[in-house]
Formats: structure tokens, C-alpha cells, sequence
């Protein structure tokens, strides 16, 4: 059986100026961190396509949540913020006409659908029901991609039962809970191998997941919440850097044996699960003209 995380193309898109509109971000740091990115991602073997930057789309540079994207088929997400609707078209564009995947679209118009929801395991599909994504969306997964086990994972109740709506009595401030997509807790850190890290809400999904799980993976628990998002892609573990997960990287060099590379994500990670959220990874069974 070939390998689900071996890849020949990525889909990215540059950094806009109105990213600054979305909170407190350094932009020039987050464009050296989204450069090293793309540089990574070819040094990896990909061919990058890169979609220009989208000043009425700040939130474009975080096209994971635009599409689905196995075993050669595209499922095109229906994004759960009606502002990032608009993000879908381009990469539509890319998926049919320049890589040439059939697509498949969502047809219940209640459905939602955010692709940094969506883990594959290579054996089966995890959705996260958060804030972005709902049961129709998962629905809509397990429709394109039939062959696999499609298991909703509640990720909302998660986030608002660890971290309730506070009042600070001292500054009066009220402090909401913050929400987040499945893959920022839990993402593949190889073939079987859950990457999770040590906070309550990462430890109750993976609890959830292996209720629910048609398969026993082997799980690498990480110490910083951040670290749970990786990539690993044609055969090398992507983390983010030591400076930003210190604890993890010591775990890391310990139990992986696998080839591993490091970034940046301080300010792209502010916005977004991390360093699934700034690609589209495909695998193409004939060759495309690079880009």
C-alpha cells in the first residue's frame, strides 16, 4: 500500500497586508515564516503552486480549510465563516484546471465544512465538529471519499467546557473562550502515529478519537499545545522550532527517528492551526509543469 503522506504538489497562498486586520501580528515576520514555508515545502520535493496574495481575503494564506484533497479527488470545503467563502474560488481554480483533479461538491446548503477539521489517518477520516464545521459537513466528507470510515469528532464542547467564559475581577475583563479546528489538537505525526499534546482539550479528543476509532494508532503526546500540529510529508516530520516548543523538541529527539525540520510559526500560527493550515498537499500520479 502506498504511503497517504507522500506528496508531488502543494497549493499556497502569500501573505495579504489586511492579515493585520484579523489581530496583533508582526507582517513582515509572518511573510519570512510563510517564505520559509514554501521554501520547505520544495526542498521537501513538492511542487508549490502559490496563489497571489488576496487583500480582501486576509484570512487566504490559511487555504487548508478550502479543500479536502485524497486519493486523487478534491472535495471543496464549504468554509464556516461566510468571510472566507470567497477564499474557495481560487483554489477551486487551481484543483480543476491546473492540477486536473475531478472535484466533488458539497450539496446539503446547511452543510459546513472547514478543511482544518478534517484529519485522514491514511485508514480512516476523523471531522471535527467545532465552531467552523457541523454534522452535514462531516456528511459531506464521508460522501466523497466512501472507501474510508468517516468518524465526527465533537471539538466545540471541548473548547467551551476547558475553557469557560471568565470574568477577571480584578481588570473586569471578560476573557472568552477560545475556539479552535480538530487539527490544531490532534494531527498525524506519521503513518499511524497521532500527534497530540499534553493539554486537557488535546488529551479529551484523543480520548474521543479512540472511542471512536476503527484502528489503534500509536500516539506521540508533546508537551507545549502548539506542538501538536505538524506535518509529515515524503517521509520528514515538520515541527515548529525549538525556541517555540522547547520541551516537545526534547521529546522529539528521543522518540522519532524519522528525518525532522523546524519553522518558524509565531505569527502565522496566531490565526490558524499551525503549519497544516498554509498548504493544500497533493499527490499527483502523472507530471504537472511546475510553477
Amino acid at each position: 500500500m502506498a504511503s497517504p503522506f507522500r506528496y508531488t504538489h502543494a497549493i499556497t497562498a502569500r501573505i495579504p497586508l489586511s492579515l493585520r486586520t484579523r489581530g496583533e501580528i508582526d507582517l513582515e515576520e509572518a511573510k519570512l515564516q510563510h517564505e520559509s514555508y514554501v521554501k520547505m515545502l520544495r526542498d521537501l520535493g513538492l511542487d508549490v503552486i502559490e496563489l497571489p496574495p488576496d487583500e480582501n481575503l486576509p484570512e487566504c494564506p490559511f487555504v487548508e480549510d478550502c479543500a479536502v484533497v485524497c486519493n486523487g479527488i478534491a472535495l471543496i470545503c464549504r468554509p464556516g465563516d461566510p468571510h472566507r467563502l470567497q477564499e474557495v474560488e481560487a483554489v477551486r481554480a487551481v484543483l480543476k484546471k491546473e492540477l486536473d483533479l475531478p472535484l466533488a461538491e458539497i450539496a446539503d446548503p446547511n452543510a459546513r465544512l472547514d478543511g482544518g477539521d478534517v484529519l485522514f489517518t491514511g485508514r480512516e477520516f476523523f471531522v471535527g465538529l467545532s465552531k467552523w464545521t457541523n454534522e452535514a459537513g462531516a456528511r459531506a466528507v464521508a460522501a466523497a471519499f466512501p472507501e474510508y470510515p468517516c468518524v465526527p469528532i465533537k471539538v466545540e464542547d471541548v473548547d467551551e467546557v476547558v475553557n469557560p467564559i471568565t470574568l477577571d475581577l480584578v481588570s473586569g475583563v471578560i476573557q472568552v473562550t477560545e475556539h479552535h479546528h480538530l487539527k490544531y489538537y490532534v494531527s498525524m505525526g506519521g503513518p499511524d502515529v497521532l500527534c497530540v499534546s499534553r493539554s486537557k482539550e488535546s488529551q479529551e479528543i484523543l480520548k474521543r478519537i479512540e472511542r471512536e476509532a476503527t484502528f489503534t494508532y500509536h500516539t506521540l503526546t508533546l508537551q507545549e499545545e502548539t506542538a501538536a500540529n505538524v506535518l509529515y510529508i515524503n517521509g520528514t516530520l515538520v515541527t515548529r522550532s525549538v525556541d517555540e516548543i522547547p520541551v516537545s523538541t526534547q521529546i522529539l529527539s528521543q522518540k522519532i527517528d524519522a528525518p525532522r525540520q523546524m519553522l518558524y510559526m509565531s505569527e502565522l500560527g496566531k490565526f490558524s492551526n499551525g503549519l497544516t493550515a498554509c498548504s493544500i498537499l497533493v499527490k499527483r500520479s502523472k507530471h504537472i509543469k511546475s510553477h
